[in-house]
C-alpha cells in the first residue's frame, strides 16, 4: 500500500490555471474520490499524479517518494481510463496481458497474473472473446484487470462507470470498493456523481475552480459543508439556502438564531417537515418520485424545498406548516463560509 501527497500543486498553461496550490493527503490503502463539476481540476489533478501531465509548481510523492520528475512507467501505479483504452483486435486474454508482455515479464509469472486476475473478475470464461462481443460491464472489468495484472499499489481511475446504465453502475460500484478493500489498493477515482462519491469513498475532495473545497469522508461532507459550494453539490435535492436580512428568512418575519455576519440559511430538504403547526409557508409546485414528494414552497422572498413522504400531497397554492430542528440550521457568511 502507498500513500499518495501532493504539496502545492499548481498547473497553468499561458494564462489558462487549472490547479491553484492543491494540498493533498491520500492515506495508504484508501479510496479517494476527487468529487467536482466539469472544468473544476479533477481530471487534471489525476494525470499530474499519474505523470501524464506535468505540474506548474509543487511536488508528488508516492510511497513516501519523490515522482514530480519521474515517467508514469516509473511511478508504481496503473490507471483505468474512461474509454477503458481495449484493443479491438486482441483477445480478452491478450488485453488483460498487454502490459507484462511489454515489460517482458516471465511467461510463467504473467500466465500466473492473467489468471489470478480473471478468476477476481470473474472473466475466466471470456479470455479467447474480443472486447466488441462483451458487454459494458465486462469491457469495464477487462480494463481494470489489465490494472491488475501490473500489481501497482495504486490504481488511478478516470469516470471508469461513466459510459455503463444507470443499474450496471450501481453494481459495479459495489464491485469496485470490494475488490479495493479486498487488494488494500490506494486508489484515486475521477467522478462529478455524487452518488458514486458518497457511496464508495473513504475521502471526499470537493475542487472548484482549481481550488480544494473541503476534504472530508461523505458523513462529514453531508453533515457539516464547508462552503456554500458544498453545501449545494453534496445531497438530492440539494441543500436550501436561505438569504438572511439580519436574523430574519428575507422578507419574513421568521426569525432564526443566526450568528453575528450571517448572511445564508442552510437546510436539507430532508430534514424539513410538514407539521400541523409551525413557519407559514405556500406551496409553489411539487415533484412526485413515489417514495418520495419534493415540495417547492415559499417563506417571503425566499423558497424551500421539502423532501416529504409519497403519500403526502400538498396542492399549489396551499398554505403549510414547516418545521425543522435548530441542530439541522447550517450558517454561512458573505463569502460563503461556514459558521456553524
Amino acid at each position: 500500500m502507498s500513500s499518495i501527497v501532493l504539496e502545492q500543486v499548481a498547473k497553468s498553461w499561458g494564462n489558462t490555471t487549472a490547479l491553484q496550490s492543491i494540498d493533498l493527503h491520500i492515506a495508504p490503502g484508501s479510496f479517494c474520490v476527487l468529487l467536482g463539476p466539469s472544468g473544476c481540476g479533477k481530471s487534471t489533478t489525476l494525470r499530474i499524479i499519474a505523470g501524464l501531465e506535468s505540474a506548474s509548481a509543487g511536488r508528488v510523492l508516492i510511497g513516501g517518494k519523490d515522482v514530480t520528475n519521474l515517467p508514469p512507467a516509473e511511478r508504481g501505479i496503473a490507471m483505468v481510463f474512461q474509454n477503458y483504452a481495449l484493443f479491438p483486435h486482441l483477445t480478452v486474454g491478450e488485453n488483460i496481458g498487454f502490459g507484462l508482455s511489454v515489460r517482458k515479464v516471465p511467461k510463467a509469472e504473467a500466465h500466473k497474473r492473467l489468471a489470478d486476475a480473471a478468476d477476481l473478475l470473474g472473466l475466466s470464461h471470456l479470455l479467447d472473446r474480443r472486447p466488441g462481443q462483451l458487454s459494458g460491464g465486462q469491457q469495464q472489468r477487462v480494463a481494470l484487470g489489465r490494472a491488475l495484472v501490473a500489481q501497482a499499489h495504486v490504481c488511478l481511475m478516470d469516470e471508469p462507470l461513466s459510459n455503463l446504465d444507470a443499474q450496471l453502475r450501481q453494481e459495479m460500484r459495489a464491485e469496485l470498493r470490494e475488490l479495493q478493500q479486498r487488494l488494500g489498493l490506494t486508489v484515486v477515482y475521477v467522478t462529478h456523481d455524487q452518488a458514486e462519491a458518497m457511496s464508495m469513498a473513504d475521502q471526499v475532495v470537493l475542487l472548484h475552480q482549481g481550488r480544494v473545497e473541503q476534504c472530508a469522508t461523505p458523513r462529514t461532507m453531508y453533515a457539516q459543508p464547508a462552503t456554500t459550494f458544498a453545501a449545494r453539490f453534496i445531497g438530492t435535492p440539494a441543500m436550501n439556502l436561505l438569504k438572511l436580512q439580519g436574523d430574519a428568512i428575507a422578507g419574513s418575519d421568521v426569525r432564526v438564531p443566526a450568528p453575528a455576519g450571517a448572511v445564508w440559511l442552510g437546510l436539507r430538504p430532508e430534514a424539513v417537515q410538514l407539521g400541523a403547526e409551525g413557519i407559514a409557508a405556500t406551496v409553489s409546485g411539487q415533484e412526485y418520485l413515489g417514495a418520495d414528494v419534493v415540495l417547492r414552497c415559499a417563506i417571503g422572498s425566499e423558497h424551500i424545498t421539502v423532501r416529504a413522504p409519497g403519500q403526502q400531497h400538498a396542492a399549489q397554492g396551499a398554505a403549510v406548516a414547516l418545521v425543522w430542528q435548530p441542530q439541522d440550521m447550517h450558517f454561512f457568511d458573505a463569502d460563503g463560509r461556514r459558521m456553524q
